[in-house]
């Protein structure tokens, strides 16, 4: 637009000084709008671990063996010193065995459980929650202008 009578003059000289500012005497223009999306990704991640290990653990056991053994009475039996063909002599010998029992204690292994180890994948649903924004085209009219659109598909912009 002109300078309509100098009404807008002042209006002008500032909005020169703006860089941003858009001229009046426009005969057409765009404006485009904008929205956020999400953008979704997935990282696999270290969570830990697990580690198998054994100890070994040491534990005093503790057994009664009930064990035989013989022992040799000697008995004494006196006589009434009676008379005997027998000479007096040191080469009569009686051996009498003695035994007994013995103990011997073996240690020896046995398996009592395996324990096993395996991953699994598990799959589970989060929710997230975010704001996007967007833009929403507003048309301002100030006097009597007609609105035409050439899309026969328009409805009017403000009705949303």
């Amino acid at each position: 637009m002109s300078d309509f009578l100098g009404l807008f003059s002042d209006d002008r000289a500032q909005n020169a000084d703006n860089e941003d500012a858009h001229e009046y005497n426009q005969t057409s223009g765009a404006l485009q709008l904008h929205k956020e999306e999400l953008n979704i990704t997935k990282n696999k991640i270290d969570a830990g671990e697990v580690v198998l290990s054994k100890e070994v653990v040491e534990e005093q056991k503790s057994v009664d063996v009930p064990v035989i053994h013989e022992e040799v009475v000697i008995k004494r039996t006196k006589l009434n010193n009676e008379r005997s063909d027998e000479p007096v002599s040191s080469e009569e010998t009686i051996h009498i065995p003695v035994s007994q029992e013995e103990v011997k204690v073996d240690k020896y292994t046995v398996t009592t459980e395996e324990i096993s180890a395996a991953k699994r994948e598990v799959e589970e649903t989060r929710h997230f929650e975010e704001t996007l924004k967007y833009e929403k085209a507003h048309v301002n009219t100030t006097g009597s202008v007609d609105i035409i659109s050439d899309d026969s598909k328009f409805t009017d912009i403000n009705d949303d």
